[in-house]
């Protein structure tokens, strides 16, 4: 052990000289996780739509108002006589909602008056919400405007657990943390690793008395520490800016960490010690520690919605269990029954 330790001293020793890879130890994961877990978001909000009003009544104007108070979207001015898909050909809005000119007078009779709404669907995702949301204003205007006749034997009372403001930042904040962590260890182990193959370095060790396996075993626990390192940085990060904190017993998540850096630094050194250059083991490392995490691990969306010919390659991505872990201990809480 005590040349284990001293082979670990002497890699800890060499990236503190080295301010650059100091700063891409610490400070490139920070950047990574503000940076990622702030610019993608699930909100969906102040989508431009323009209102094509045939009718012009009291009704109809409610009805616009009705979408004017939701959050989602904001009505645009467009003008009568122009066509409504000419503002989302032109990029002006994301949909268009077409009031017919019997509106007002349908309403008052009761008599179903059937409006159209123009989607952009060039993006898929927007637009879904889009109809969602449509649909869901449109509800509550027939109720409002029911006044209560119609009888509603069944209500449904809504209440979101974990997450219930529905932040974004609260829920990549922990994928964008195993990400970092997935990325930035294996990849200073992988260049270190390289850099004794180009160097002839090596040399050095195979003339020493330091067995092999005390060898990868120092320079393993380095960059372990490296990652925990990291890990730390990350979570103040984490408890400060994204308002996240450990919602149950925590010993769950300290053993994953533990084992989860092991597991990344064990892969950066492998990759070294087979690719004897620094350029292409950082090709190896990018392709594993960070689009195959980023795409096939449940960062990004659900593991079911991958299609189905790639889907079993997720199960050999070593960051979708820990990901899992990362977020039942920062937002569900469950501990060792739910790991």
């Amino acid at each position: 052990m005590r040349r284990i330790f001293a082979q670990t001293r002497k890699e800890l020793t060499q990236i503190v000289r080295d301010y650059r890879t100091l700063a891409l130890a610490l400070a490139l994961p920070l950047v990574l996780l503000l940076l990622l877990g702030s610019a993608i978001s699930l909100t969906v909000d102040n989508l431009p739509i323009v209102v094509q009003d045939l009718d012009h009544t009291p009704a109809s104007q409610q009805y616009i108002d009705a979408f004017r108070a939701s959050v989602t979207f904001h009505v645009v001015a467009w003008p009568d006589d122009r066509q409504p898909e000419e503002a989302l050909t032109a990029n002006k809005a994301r949909a268009a909602l077409i009031i017919p000119g019997n509106f007002g007078r349908d309403m008052a009779r009761g008599v179903a008056s059937p409006v159209q709404l123009l989607v952009d669907g060039s993006d898929s995702n927007t637009a879904r919400l889009i109809s969602g949301d449509a649909s869901q204003i449109t509800q509550a205007f027939n109720r409002s405007m029911a006044g209560g006749a119609r009888a509603q034997p069944v209500v449904a009372a809504m209440r979101l657990w974990y997450n219930p403001g529905r932040s974004s930042k609260k829920f990549y904040g922990p994928g964008i943390f195993v990400l970092g962590i997935s990325m930035f260890p294996p990849l200073l182990a992988s260049l270190a690793m390289a850099k004794e193959g180009e160097q002839k370095t090596i040399l050095q060790v195979y003339v020493s008395s330091i067995s092999a396996h005390e060898f990868l075993l120092g320079k393993i626990f380095a960059f372990m520490i490296v990652a925990l390192g990291e890990a730390s940085l990350m979570l103040i990060l984490l408890f400060t800016y994204f308002g996240l904190n450990l919602a149950g017993d925590p010993t769950p998540f300290l053993v994953a960490t533990v084992l989860y850096a092991f597991c990344v630094a064990s892969f950066g050194i492998m990759v070294g010690a087979a690719i004897p250059s620094q350029a292409a083991a950082m090709q190896a490392v990018a392709l594993g520690g960070f689009l195959l995490v980023f795409l096939l691990s449940g960062l990004i969306y659900p593991i079911s919605n991958i299609p189905a010919g790639l889907r079993w390659l997720s199960n050999l991505i070593w960051g979708r269990y820990y990901i899992e872990i990362v977020r039942d201990a920062l937002l569900q809480g469950g501990g060792w029954p739910a790991t």
